[in-house]
This record gives structure tokens, C-alpha cells and sequence, in this order.
């Protein structure tokens, strides 16, 4: 793909690609060393003669070059200094594709655009081209996303059954063997995504009034009585591009307070869902679910600059994709969408005396509205 950067003679990134999404979606080339690719008259990548062959066969890049082409380990013997031999290694990369003006992201090492500098490199920091290119997905993005979900729900409907076939006593969930926990219902889910390929970092399974910190992992025994809120970024091992989800649940008879909060959330995600489309903004999705909440007589962060720890705290959603979280943001400066961008909906109200609830659907934006890529049931109370 070629990038159309003015006053720059390349874009360049060193990175390994199992963390950097913008190198793993530029190369398609999986790797947990740091590697070079080169982004101007044509595409290149330079890579330890170690994984040259992997990378020929499955990188998107054609023209694959070894470090060994440019001295790399004549370099670390002269000068016994493993950085300093790979900064040497690029200068003579960059000089043989006359290259002395550089555009590097945010995220670059420091280290190496100070000794580029040094040897003569003019380095311009830009925003990742990529960034934005991710935002809109194609076909096989999007499926490959559908099937992170498909995943994702059948190991919700795994963890959320033994969940509802437990027995309560005195207030706490109980299996055959003892009491029902947190790590036994994220066991089970974890279980269910790895037969379908899948995993899932830090599942939120938080019960009880710990579930008003948003991103608590949960931890020990499940409540009747109280909310469960089960959040899991499901992600396909093979196409690394994740699904995001959550559902709340509980068991036993739940205060009318929880239930005017699902009730509130509930209509506030419905509401939003209807009116997304290309061409609106994110801030109007945003401001959607802030007023339906706060109707209702809810708070929300909406306009607050100061500490706001309880009622809506956080945005309405975010893309996802080869990153949990990826632009555009359905928050307060939210961009307009494009059709083609997957998008979470996760309104949610939070207090310190009740606990939390929380409910996230993915939805792919369309020209015309938006496509749910989420089939998993509502249901607050387990019966």
C-alpha cells in the first residue's frame, strides 16, 4: 500500500508486530523481534536472516531483505554494541534507497531517532497513517471479527449456564463441590475459547458492589442478590482481530434499584444503536445515551472536568479490531463515522453502594444504519 506523505521520503517503523498492531496490519507478518519496514517508492521489509524464509512465505511484502545484506553481525563484532550496530545497519538500508528525510511514528524508539539524527537522518514525527487506514475494516476484517464473537457468545453461554444451574446458600452460588467463583466461571470460558481457537485476555467476571469499578477483574465468590457483570475481548488466535462484549446477570431477586439501572443502560444502548449510521458524528451517539440517562435521573460525565467517580464515567464506545481499543470513539469529541468502522455500545452506571451494570454490543457501520454483529440474549435476572 502506498502512503501519500508530503515532504518525507518514507515512513518507517522498527517494531516486533505481536504488540503493534500497525506493523502486524502493514506487513501481516507475526513476529516477537523487532524488524524493519520501509514504506516508500515501494514497500520493504528487513528481517534476521533467522526468519527470512517465514517471512517470504507470509508476509504481504514481496520484496523481503535479510540483515545480513547489510553487515548486521560484522557490525555488532566491530562495535560490540548491539544498538549501535542496528542504528549502522539502518543508516546503510536508508542511503542505499536514498532516503535522508524520515517520517516515523509517535511511538518510534528514542534511542534509535536520536543516533539516526546523529548520523545525518532528518526524523518527522507523524501520526500513524495506519491508525486511520484500520478504522474503516474490509470484508475479512469484519469476519474475522464475526467470528471472535461467535466465539465470545458461545463461551458466554457456557460460563453464564453454570452460573444459573448453581444452587444458592445463604446468599452464595454453590456447585457440586463447593462455592461457585469467579475464577471457576472464567476457567470455563476460557476453556470454551480455546476449542474454537480463540482467547481472551483479563475476562471481567466482577459480582457485588466491586462491580462499580468498571475494569475490575473480579475475584472469589458469586453473590445472589447481586450484580454480575461479565466483560471478555474475544479474539481469533489465527486472524488476532478481537470482538468485545458484555453482558450483566444475576441470580436471586434483584432490588428495584438494579433494576431501573439495566432498565436505564438497556434503553440508553438501543437508543444510541438506532440512530448509528456513516456520517454521524460519535459525539451525537455519545450525547444520545447521556441524555436517556440522565433522564432518567442518572449523572453523567457529559461536560464534567472534575473527579466523577459514580453514575455514566466513562464514554459510549470505541473501534476495535487488531487493538481492543482503536479509533473512532463514541465519546464527547467523537468523529463523524464511515461505513465500514466496528464500534463497541457499552453505556453503563456505576455506584460504590450497588455495584455495576453494563451491557456492550460490537455493530459494523452501514450507510443506511448499522449491522449488530452481537446475537447474545438480554436478560438481567438468571431463571
Amino acid at each position: 500500500m502506498k502512503l501519500n506523505l508530503e515532504n518525507t521520503d518514507a515512513y518507517l517503523m522498527v517494531s516486533e508486530s505481536e504488540h503493534n498492531a500497525d506493523m502486524y496490519y502493514a506487513t501481516g507478518f507475526l513476529a516477537y523481534d523487532s524488524f524493519i519496514y520501509l514504506n516508500s517508492k515501494s514497500e520493504k521489509l528487513l528481517i534476521s536472516d533467522m526468519e527470512l524464509g517465514r517471512a517470504k512465505k507470509e508476509s504481504r511484502i514481496k520484496d523481503v531483505l535479510p540483515t545480513s545484506r547489510f553487515g548486521i553481525m560484522e557490525k555488532m563484532r566491530k562495535l560490540k554494541d548491539g544498538d549501535a550496530a542496528y542504528c549502522e545497519m539502518i543508516r546503510e538500508f536508508l542511503l542505499s534507497e536514498n532516503i535522508k528525510r524520515v517520517a516515523v511514528p509517535y511511538n518510534f524508539p528514542v534511542q534509535l531517532a536520536d543516533c539516526m539524527r546523529k548520523d545525518g537522518f532528518e526524523i518527522i514525527l507523524i501520526k500513524s497513517p495506519f491508525r486511520e487506514m484500520r478504522e474503516v475494516k474490509k470484508e475479512y476484517e469484519i469476519a474475522a471479527i464475526e467470528k471472535a464473537q461467535r466465539a465470545g457468545e458461545k463461551a458466554l453461554a457456557e460460563g453464564i449456564r453454570s452460573i444459573k444451574n448453581a444452587s444458592i446458600k445463604k446468599g452464595v452460588l454453590w456447585q457440586e463441590n463447593g462455592p461457585l467463583k469467579t475464577e471457576d466461571v472464567r476457567a470455563i470460558i476460557e476453556i470454551s475459547l480455546l476449542r474454537e481457537g480463540c482467547e481472551a485476555p483479563d475476562i471481567i467476571i466482577a459480582c457485588g458492589k466491586g462491580s462499580s469499578d468498571p475494569h475490575w477483574k473480579g475475584e472469589g465468590e458469586l453473590l445472589s442478590g447481586e450484580p454480575i457483570v461479565i466483560d471478555m475481548v474475544p479474539r481469533s488466535k489465527k486472524e488476532r482481530y478481537y470482538s468485545d462484549m458484555t453482558r450483566t446477570v444475576m441470580r436471586g431477586k434483584p432490588s428495584g434499584e438494579l433494576i431501573e439501572m439495566y432498565s436505564a443502560v438497556h434503553d440508553s444502548q438501543i437508543s444510541a444503536i438506532k440512530k448509528i449510521k456513516a456520517g454521524v458524528a460519535g459525539s451525537e451517539i455519545h450525547n444520545i445515551v447521556c441524555d436517556v440517562l440522565e433522564e432518567r435521573g442518572y449523572e453523567t460525565g457529559r461536560g464534567k472536568s472534575s473527579e466523577f467517580t459514580e453514575g455514566f464515567i466513562h464514554s459510549t464506545g470505541h473501534g476495535v479490531g487488531l487493538d481492543i481499543h482503536e479509533g473512532p470513539n463514541l465519546s464527547e469529541n467523537g468523529k463523524e463515522l464511515k461505513a465500514g468502522c466496528v464500534v463497541t455500545v457499552e453505556p453503563g452506571l456505576y455506584y460504590k453502594n450497588t455495584g455495576g451494570i453494563r451491557l456492550e454490543d460490537v455493530v459494523v457501520v452501514t450507510g443506511s444504519g448499522c449491522k449488530n454483529l452481537t446475537m447474545f440474549e438480554k436478560n438481567l435476572v438468571l431463571e
